[in-house]
């Protein structure tokens, strides 16, 4: 996907040709994107790949579009967001399955080797319990997210065969060559008009930063809290996108939010682990697997949350006990 090579914009340019020169980027870089997948074919490496281009640029288009709003044409950028939200949405689900089932296999192949681990009862160790158990465990987790892998792939090939991701593709096409700007705000200043709406998405991540739920390391299980969390992983990125616009460094940001990224693939693999648990019928040693598999991916969730805080704030909130 393209990135800003963070040349210094000039105060006093156009605020009109600073956007659009990076969405004309994107778009570029989303086009390519496309030509990469439809060239793949059955290359699953080089499809996934292209379809990671395809959304980056999408999620940068569709950020910018929304915190630069009153630059562009509003209508023109209400509709093309929406239609780059669900773009980007139905492409990350085939990925989300096949990386959520890779690290639920990798988890349970480190698990079942600790000595560490509580015995379940009645059981003379964990570790013969939890070998016997990540077989089966392993096995109900690979046909579950195959299979919503295999729905997702199917969702995937129908987007984009249909007339809706065809008229999302044209849109981007004519992005690449000309951006609707607001006449008069386009040619405001750099300063004067784009600065103040990318404070505007860092006060709101600020503020959702603020009233997230106090850390307590000693109470890692509680999935309640994720939800404030997801959104400020999806301010984040809005703002980091703010700031490439505007050319800036945003080595901070990227750090922070790979964090807040495998905070959110810890809790949904959390509850891959917990939804199979639910199966009925499976024998106690896979239950024991599910729930060590569980408890494990909170534990990561809560150090995810703690790198965070160490990067995006000066103090750590909690000192883990």
């Amino acid at each position: 996907m393209a990135q800003p090579n963070h040349d210094p914009i000039t105060a006093t340019a156009d605020a009109g040709d600073v956007l659009g020169a990076y969405l004309r980027a994107q778009a570029t870089a989303f086009l390519r994107g496309l030509r990469l997948h439809e060239e793949s074919g059955a290359d699953a490496a080089e499809g996934s790949d292209a379809a990671r281009s395809l959304r980056g640029a999408a999620r940068r288009i569709s950020g910018s579009l929304a915190t630069f709003r009153v630059v562009t044409e509003s209508s023109w950028a209400d509709g093309l967001r929406t239609e780059l939200v669900w773009l980007s949405s139905t492409l990350a689900d085939e990925h989300a399955y096949a990386a959520r089932l890779t690290r639920l296999m990798d988890a349970l192949h480190r698990l079942s080797g600790s000595p560490e681990l509580p015995a379940p009862r009645g059981s003379a160790g964990a570790a013969g319990s939890l070998t016997v158990g990540s077989a089966r465990a392993g096995a109900l987790l690979e046909r579950q997210l195959t299979l919503a892998r295999t729905r997702a792939h199917s969702a995937t090939l129908q987007a984009l065969g249909s007339s809706r991701f065809h008229a999302v593709a044209d849109a981007v096409a004519v992005l690449a060559s000309e951006v609707p700007l607001d006449a008069v705000a386009a040619r405001g200043r750099v300063t004067d008009v784009l600065v103040p709406l990318a404070a505007v998405a860092e006060t709101r991540l600020s503020a959702a930063v603020s009233a997230l739920p106090p850390l307590d390391a000693a109470h890692p299980y509680n999935a309640d809290h994720d939800g404030p969390w997801h959104e400020v992983r999806r301010l984040l990125r809005v703002h980091r996108y703010a700031r490439e616009a505007l050319g800036e460094d945003v080595t901070r940001p990227t750090a922070a939010g790979d964090a807040l990224d495998r905070h959110r693939d810890a809790a949904e693999a959390a509850t891959a682990s917990a939804t199979a648990a639910r199966t009925p019928r499976i024998a106690p040693a896979t239950a024991y697997a599910l729930g060590v598999l569980h408890a494990d991916q909170r534990h990561e969730v809560e150090a995810a949350r703690l790198d965070f805080h160490h990067i995006w704030l000066p103090e750590p909130a909690v000192t883990p006990r």
